[in-house]
């Protein structure tokens, strides 16, 4: 059943936050958006599982219905966000309780080690790419008051932060989160030190980030102890 949850996980997580285009996001609602977008996770899901089974074609209608309700939410905001995530692990849990052995009966049971392997691209890309998401929506209301930097430049920090807390997390050296947090409170310090409303932001999405950063990297972890090892080093010391 974990082998089988790892695999349905990381191709929810590459088909919404890797290749979901802005097209797709934009027109959601449109039959045009929602197939394409469709198409895109089935094939996900039937290349990481190694078959195609049906339950893979009732998780996909099953997808996008999700999806339609949360298009219909009048405001998307972080809450929304996170229902709509919890939605859809939700249906992948009851997928893969429902039909264990949809992994052995796949191609690739034959690799032990790749439902970790799988496991860990899932949680890289949910912490940085699904964290950036998340944080943008939540710090939306607050946009006028970001301090002024290089295009894009908050964006790529918040990304490298949470790759990098994820990374300490998971090899062990989470106590390098607090070193972390002390060399960007220095670096901010210019920015933060005479204007409260910058300051009350750069803290909030700092916050945000280390804490959505830190749960995806403990799930990871807890998901990683139940399945067969990669074969390389512990990842702990």
């Amino acid at each position: 059943m974990t082998q089988t949850l790892a695999a349905l996980l990381c191709a929810h997580i590459l088909a919404d936050f890797l290749f979901q285009s802005g097209w797709m996001v934009r027109n959601k609602p449109r039959p045009q958006a929602m197939a394409a977008h469709g198409a895109v996770v089935l094939a996900l899901n039937v290349a990481l599982m190694g078959s195609f089974a049906a339950g893979l074609i009732w998780l996909t209608a099953l997808h996008l219905a999700i999806d339609l309700v949360k298009s219909s939410v009048p405001r998307k905001g972080p809450i929304a966000f996170l229902l709509d995530q919890a939605a859809h692990v939700a249906s992948l849990g009851l997928l893969a309780w429902l039909e264990p052995g949809l992994w052995a009966d796949g191609l690739w049971s034959n690799l032990p080690a790749l439902p970790a392997l799988l496991t860990l691209i899932a949680g890289l890309v949910a912490v940085t790419q699904g964290g950036g998401h998340l944080i943008a929506l939540l710090m939306r209301p607050w946009a006028a008051e970001a301090p002024a930097g290089l295009a894009n430049g908050g964006r790529l920090i918040g990304l490298l932060e949470r790759a990098l807390i994820f990374l300490l997390i998971l090899t062990g050296q989470a106590g390098g989160i607090g070193f972390l947090i002390a060399a960007k409170s220095v670096l901010r310090f210019s920015d933060t030190k005479d204007d409260r409303k910058v300051s009350e932001y750069v803290i909030i999405g700092t916050l945000a980030s280390f804490l959505w950063a830190i749960s995806v990297a403990e799930a990871t972890q807890a998901l990683l102890s139940v399945l067969p090892p990669l074969g390389i080093p512990a990842l702990k010391p």
